[in-house]
């Protein structure tokens, strides 16, 4: 493991770029492929962030349990926000939460991870049908349907189509933050924050930034 890192603090987090934040995924997710994650002290950092939190991006993910953000991207306690639910999609609750970690706590990124093999995406393409989870799961149809009839058919069994899917559906949730959050949208405008999102491979470990 590499040597321990500084706590994020308000002066650190102000005076970051919204491309050095992406830059800093990055660099985690490269540490991780490689294993060789930095060696944080996690009760020092319980310590540190007591009395304040200042994290530098926030990072909506699946609930998939293979692919928690704090560890892809080697990030340590209070480093990075996240928002999880199945399929990666945004509501008014998440872009409420992003607005609260951007515009609130000065968060410089919103990052829209997606990944391979998604169960959430596979269950929109096949039309699964089970309580709460129909209703959900509509939420991701526009992803679906965006993508065209590929050959052998628009299944779940066609592991090419859900990647497409889930590629398209992280792309769609970077226009809908955008759509749907003035907040957002106009400090992306101003330059005080960037939008960007990758896809993570279940197999590798490693995530292709798009």
């Amino acid at each position: 493991m590499e040597e321990n890192v500084e706590t994020q603090t308000q002066a650190s987090q102000a005076a970051m770029t919204p491309a050095e934040a992406l830059a800093r995924l990055k660099e985690g997710n490269a540490r991780f492929v490689a294993n060789r994650q930095i060696d944080r002290d996690l009760l020092q950092q319980v310590g540190a962030t007591g009395s304040g939190q200042y994290p530098f991006a926030i990072v909506l993910g699946c609930v998939d349990s293979r692919v928690s953000p704090e560890l892809v991207f080697d990030q340590g306690i209070g480093d990075i926000f996240t928002a999880r639910i199945a399929g990666n999609f945004v509501n008014a609750d998440i872009l409420g939460s992003m607005e609260f970690a951007c515009k609130v706590t000065g968060a410089k990124l919103i990052f829209v991870l997606g990944h391979s093999h998604c169960g959430a995406i596979m269950g929109a393409v096949d039309d699964a049908q089970l309580g709460n989870l129909t209703g959900m799961l509509d939420k991701l149809k526009p992803a679906v349907e965006a993508v065209p009839a590929p050959a052998g058919g628009r299944s779940s069994q066609n592991a090419a189509f859900v990647q497409q899917v889930a590629e398209k559906n992280v792309e769609l949730t970077i226009e809908a933050i955008r759509k749907q959050s003035p907040v957002l949208n106009e400090m992306l405008e101003k330059g005080e924050i960037q939008i960007a999102g990758g896809m993570y491979d279940i197999e590798t470990g490693a995530v292709a930034f798009s």
